[in-house]
């Protein structure tokens, strides 16, 4: 196995009207042990300040006028110049050796193309608990691997080599309301490779999107878009263990009397 140790990262960050969350997320690129090589900021058609804000870092500001998460994702991925993309979000405050680390996998084993890692939640509403997002998290990450026969990708959380995007890009699917943009990627990567979670490797990310706990369907909207993505590349049904498994998970980490009917 040749090793590579000259590799070069490029930094991408999909935003739209991200003027409350951007300023913190740059600040911890800034910081990094070992420096991006590059930082692209991929603005989506924002109207608040995220753009000014952006403007105050050395970054590559890109505008990507096709509104969606995946499009300002591949143009990004499209921009990026070296040989590792990294991917975060605007609302993720990242520790200040994630690039090294990120590096650290690529450097020591060629066969692998992608690399993710978990996150923790910096402003858990008080009716959450830290227990509760581990249970969760840790249920997700078995499943996926248990369905994908892999590691799966968490959004905020990524870093893919730019050859194996090349090779897929024109592939991945386009859909945000079909498809989860993570784990569609990892199941276009995972032919030319391996993909590895670093448990270690864990960002810190904004709870915003989980906030409305009036809603249980609301709650768990990425899950179930996990299901649809798998649904969406070939026949897929959850065994009657995984079901269970599941469900017990979710009664464990929730008060809830309700459990979501796909996993009854």
């Amino acid at each position: 196995m040749q090793v590579n140790k000259s590799l070069r990262v490029s930094v991408v960050i999909p935003v739209y009207n991200e003027e409350k969350y951007l300023d913190k997320c740059l600040q911890s690129i800034i910081k990094q042990q070992v420096k991006a090589d590059e930082i692209i900021v991929i603005n989506n058609n924002s109207t608040d300040n995220t753009v000014a804000i952006a403007k105050k870092y050395p970054v590559r500001i890109i505008n990507e006028k096709t509104q969606g998460l995946t499009p300002a994702r591949n143009r990004g991925f499209n921009e990026a110049k070296y040989e590792i993309i990294a991917r975060t979000d605007a609302d993720t405050i990242l520790p200040a050796n994630w690039i090294k680390k990120i590096k650290k996998h690529f450097e020591k084993d060629d066969d692998v193309v992608a690399v993710s890692g978990p996150t923790n939640f910096y402003d858990l509403p008080s009716q959450v608990t830290k227990k509760t997002v581990a249970n969760v998290h840790k249920t997700y990450l078995r499943l996926m691997k248990k369905i994908l026969k892999h590691d799966c990708l968490f959004g905020p959380n990524i870093a893919i080599r730019k050859g194996a995007w090349q090779r897929i890009k024109n592939e991945v699917c386009m859909d945000d309301t079909k498809v989860h943009e993570d784990i569609d990627l990892a199941i276009h990567i995972s032919p030319l490779g391996k993909i590895t979670f670093d448990r270690t490797l864990e960002v810190s990310s904004s709870f915003r999107r989980f906030k409305n706990l009036d809603s249980f369907d609301s709650y768990f909207e990425y899950p179930y878009r996990v299901v649809t993505s798998i649904r969406h590349h070939k026949p897929f049904a959850v065994k009657q263990r995984s079901k269970q498994f599941v469900k017990k998970v979710m009664e464990r980490a929730f008060s809830f009397e309700q459990i979501p009917s796909e996993f009854k």
